[in-house]
């Protein structure tokens, strides 16, 4: 099976960066992936079940593995933050998998451009236009006709993570997919403060300040009744499962599934990528105010 899984993962990558690239080859590599995700026995790191087919890292293969170690009744999905949907981490449930969703973003022109896509008549896909906060996520969701309990909520907005999580109420997913910040480290369970109107490249010009330590979205995950799974390779996804569905899934502390990202989109103070790596990123944001989620207090990062 491993040999296999190499060989397919091989094929798989040639084909992805070759200039003759058809989707419709993605696509049947990446179900021969899904498949073999389904026979892999419980895994002590879920890097061991990635692969790419329109996620930015390895998480469609995680979400294909968890879907089928947990049983999930509603196949619906809701995603935030998705601009074209062209990448994200749950275009592969839909084509894959045929699950519904729901989608949010704020660009009208994202928000055209996936009501052009083949994949809009194809599916069960609604789609809504905004900019998301803590005070009006319930409406939209429940705007997009969805309520009660879901398969899989997936966040990424590069800023209010946090607290976007926090208030959502309308639905129970039992899947969560939320980015985190590694810059913020895995020992204080920080976010930045809540700001309703929060975009990343205008909070520092670095464009490192934004959303949540791990921690701070472990500690959150407890309050909700969920477990933390696991991170991707390349951390910056957090995976959360809802504790009555976990049955033999590993389950980490933030200090233990913390993942490093070697990420080098930093900014100066030009707006040019200066590539910072490793502990120059702390750095350059170190002194900025941040929430200890812990302590409800303002502390200096």
């Amino acid at each position: 099976m491993k040999r296999l899984r190499k060989l397919v993962n091989v094929l798989y990558h040639s084909l992805y960066t070759s200039r003759k690239i058809q989707q419709t080859d993605i696509l049947l590599l990446g179900k021969l992936l899904a498949r073999q995700n389904k026979q892999l026995p419980i895994l002590h790191d879920l890097a061991e079940a990635e692969f790419k087919v329109f996620s930015q890292s390895g998480d469609d293969g995680i979400i294909q593995y968890l879907i089928h170690k947990i049983a999930i009744p509603n196949k619906i999905f809701i995603e935030f933050g998705v601009e074209n949907y062209v990448e994200s981490n749950t275009r592969f449930l839909l084509k894959n998998d045929n699950w519904s969703g729901l989608l949010i973003d704020g660009g009208q022109k994202s928000i055209d451009y996936i009501k052009s896509d083949d994949i809009y008549y194809q599916h069960n896909l609604e789609v809504v236009q905004s900019f998301i906060t803590a005070e009006n996520i319930n409406d939209l969701i429940t705007a997009g006709g969805l309520s009660g309990e879901i398969g899989l909520l997936s966040i990424d907005i590069d800023g209010n993570d946090y607290w976007i999580w926090k208030a959502i109420q309308a639905v129970q997913p039992v899947i969560v997919v939320v980015e985190y910040n590694s810059v913020l480290g895995k020992e204080r369970a920080l976010t930045v403060p809540y700001k309703a109107d929060f975009i990343r490249e205008h909070a520092h010009y670095s464009h490192l300040y934004f959303g949540a330590s791990l921690k701070a979205l472990c500690v959150l995950a407890e309050e909700k009744g969920y477990a933390f799974v696991g991170s991707n390779s390349y951390g910056n996804n957090a995976y959360f499962v809802r504790k009555e569905h976990v049955g033999e899934l590993q389950v980490f502390s933030a200090e233990a599934g913390y993942v490093k990202s070697h990420f080098r989109e930093s900014r100066d103070r030009k707006g040019q990528l200066n590539y910072l790596s490793g502990d120059e990123r702390y750095a350059c944001i170190k002194g900025l105010p941040v929430y200890n989620v812990e302590n409800n207090v303002i502390e200096s990062l």
